[in-house]
C-alpha cells in the first residue's frame, strides 16, 4: 500500500519466487525420500521367500519325490536286463554268499570275456538261485569273485590282471561241459 507501482510489482514477484522456491526444495526433498522409499520396496518385493525358493527348484530340477521314484524304477529295471542275462553266461564266480559275478566269453565277438552281471548279498544269492536253475556252472573263488565285484562294471570286459585266472576257469567250465555232453549221448 504504502509502495509505488513499481515497488508493489516488485515485491510481488519477490514473494512469489520465495514461495515457489521453498515449494521447489519441498518437492525435491520428498521426491529424493519418495525414490528411496520405492527403491527398498521394489528390492524387498524382488526377493524370493523359502517356499517360493522351494517352489523354483522343484520346477526346475523336478520334484525330490518324483526324481526318488524315477531312479527306483530305472534300478529295477536295470535289475532285471542283468538278471536276463545270467542264464548265457559261462560260469558264476562266487563268495560263497556274499558276492556273485557272472562271466560270459564269446571269442568272436569280445576281445575278452564279459561280467554279464554281479550282485553282492541278496543279489548275489538271487543271481546264484537262477544260475542253478539255468544250469550254469558256479564256481567258489573268493578273493577272484571280491576283485572283479568291486573293479568291473556289468557289460564291461574285464582288465588284463583278470586274464589267467578267468581262463583258468573258462577252460575249466569247456571241460566240464564237454564231459557232460559225452556222458549225455
Amino acid at each position: 500500500m504504502y509502495f509505488d507501482i513499481l515497488s508493489a510489482v516488485k515485491f510481488i514477484f519477490d514473494v512469489i519466487m520465495n514461495v515457489v522456491n521453498s515449494v521447489i526444495i519441498y518437492f525435491l526433498a520428498i521426491s529424493v525420500v519418495d525414490f528411496i522409499y520405492q527403491w527398498w520396496e521394489y528390492e524387498k518385493n524382488i526377493k524370493m521367500t523359502k517356499q517360493e525358493l522351494k517352489d523354483e527348484f522343484k520346477n526346475t530340477e523336478g520334484n525330490p519325490e518324483i526324481k526318488g521314484k524315477i531312479r527306483q524304477i530305472q534300478r529295477k529295471v536295470a535289475m532285471s536286463r542283468m538278471m536276463q542275462q545270467v542264464p548265457g553266461a559261462d560260469v558264476i564266480i562266487r563268495n560263497p554268499t556274499h558276492f556273485a559275478v557272472a562271466i560270459k566269453y564269446d571269442e568272436n565277438s569280445n576281445r575278452a570275456p564279459l561280467v554279464v552281471a554281479k550282485g553282492q548279498d541278496r543279489v548275489a544269492l538271487n543271481i546264484i538261485k537262477l544260475a542253478e536253475e539255468s544250469k550254469v556252472l558256479i564256481m567258489e573263488n573268493k578273493p577272484l569273485a571280491r576283485a572283479l565285484y568291486s573293479t568291473v562294471d556289468i557289460n564291461q570286459e574285464i582288465p588284463v590282471e583278470f586274464y589267467e585266472p578267468i581262463a583258468e576257469i573258462l577252460a575249466w567250465v569247456y571241460n566240464t561241459n564237454m564231459q557232460v555232453k559225452k556222458n549225455d549221448e
